[in-house]
């Protein structure tokens, strides 16, 4: 079944035909002239318009040239008394499908209408096979043009389809959760689930709890035996974010099930196997952690069967500007909104260190598209901190020889000043969580004024 619009001023040609596309299974829209044509054409999509060429109060080539505006797939066959008109070129340069004489029989006309139907199908066929080579060539979710992550997704295409254990590293922010659900979408066990854990967001207990379980009368409180993660994840993949967070005691249990297969509820004597492929990811420096003693040698070994590093995103600044876009286009269909960046402020992204990543540039994006008060974004509709992170209009004055630690313990003072020292601000405009801010200011010392 089509959409099709019919227009044509004489009501009883445009009847008569509209019952024939009916009873061939065709939904129509009758339009008794050009007016009523256009303001149909832009309020519904249509698959199919036939339109008379010469009204009263216009001619079909308006008609022809707002459809192929506002519905660019559909076909248009134009209706005219006149054989031979000297219209018709026109018609055929401006896209028209074909034109058709007047007082044929109404089964020719019907005919080519199937004809222009079956084009527009096969378009739209062709339209989403590209977009499934598209997808299948690119993952989906990843937006790239830099060499560095291109190779990271040629690793994921490799090694999604086995059940090798990958470790992901990077920075906070890069996306390594992403590139986890990745390699479970384009693996074979993208129809089981996928679950995930912060081991870093739990205290020891209650994080044990929730990666292997408990029985009833394990500890106080709990009622009812408790299936764990791993059991939740069975047939499909669990991944661990933040592993270098994870507890010793914690890292020998998780390293049983890695060995055995098997997992054990907290205050059971029973093990139960378990098919789960183990994704893990880290911000840190595990092989430093494993040298001061905490962070088992054998666990690592068991998790860097596959290891993954995610480049920061001042690492591939050809990304910045198809990031920036693609957050400013996704936030600003939200409000209806056709956000532009100047080249100005695209200059001033593009020299920004970013030490949040891609989050921080999504964070980033998504409050200009709030807060800003035209769609041209220019340096006054960037976040502050970005533009004051740059000196106002100066080059960075990051020394070559600061670390990453140095770089990102000066990027929180800065944050944590400029936002009065307002915790839930100060994550805001840093991209990360509350946890994450307050493990970066016990790392580096850095003890807080006041928070809220």
């Amino acid at each position: 079944m089509a959409a099709i619009l019919l227009v044509d001023d004489e009501a009883s040609a445009r009847l008569t035909l509209a019952l024939l596309l009916k009873q061939w299974g065709h939904q129509v829209t009758q339009a008794e002239g050009v007016k009523t044509a256009v303001r149909a054409l832009t309020e519904t999509v249509f698959d199919m318009v036939v339109t008379d060429l010469r009204m009263p109060d216009g001619d079909g080539l308006e008609v022809l040239r707002t459809a192929k505006q506002h519905c660019p797939e559909a076909e248009v066959i134009l209706l005219t008394a006149y054989a031979g008109w000297e219209s018709a070129k026109e018609a055929m340069q401006l896209g028209a499908f074909d034109y058709f004489e007047k007082g044929q029989e109404p089964d020719a006309l019907l005919h080519r209408i199937d004809q222009a139907l079956e084009k527009t199908s096969l378009r739209r066929e062709n339209a989403q096979l590209r977009r499934q080579l598209r997808e299948r060539d690119s993952l989906p979710g990843f937006i790239v043009g830099s060499q560095e992550m291109q190779r990271v997704l040629e690793l994921v295409r490799r090694v999604a389809p086995t059940d090798a254990t990958v470790l992901i590293q990077g920075e906070s922010g890069t996306g390594k959760e992403v590139i986890a659900s990745a390699i479970h979408q384009a693996s074979p066990r993208a129809e089981r689930p996928f679950v995930a854990v912060n081991c870093g967001a739990l205290p020891e207990p209650l994080l044990e709890s929730e990666i292997f379980g408990h029985v009833k009368g394990a500890f106080s409180g709990a009622t009812t035996h408790k299936k764990g993660l791993f059991e939740e994840a069975h047939g499909g993949t669990f991944f661990l974010d933040e592993i270098g967070e994870l507890p010793l005691p914690l890292q020998v249990k998780l390293l049983c099930v890695l060995q055995a297969g098997e997992v054990r509820r907290v205050g059971s004597n029973q093990s139960t196997t378990v098919d789960v492929r183990v994704l893990a990811a880290t911000n840190r420096d595990l092989e430093h952690l494993m040298r001061q003693g905490r962070f088992r040698e054998d666990l690592f070994y068991r998790l860097h069967v596959i290891p993954l590093l995610l480049p920061p995103l001042r690492a591939r600044r050809e990304d910045i500007p198809l990031l920036a876009e693609h957050f400013l286009k996704r936030f600003g269909d939200k409000q209806g909104r056709d956000f532009r960046l100047t080249p100005e402020a695209m200059d001033r992204l593009l020299q920004y260190p970013w030490p949040g990543n891609v989050r921080e540039l999504a964070n980033a994006m998504e409050r200009t598209a709030i807060l800003a008060r035209r769609d041209e974004i220019g340096l006054e509709e960037l976040p502050s901190h970005i533009v004051a992170g740059l000196g106002l209009g100066a080059a960075p004055s990051f020394p070559p020889e600061q670390t990453l630690a140095e770089l990102e313990k000066a990027h929180i003072l800065q944050t944590l000043e400029q936002c009065g020292w307002n915790h839930a601000l100060a994550v805001e405009v840093l991209g990360i969580g509350r946890t994450t801010l307050w493990r970066k200011l016990k790392e580096y010392h850095i003890e807080a004024r006041y928070s809220s």
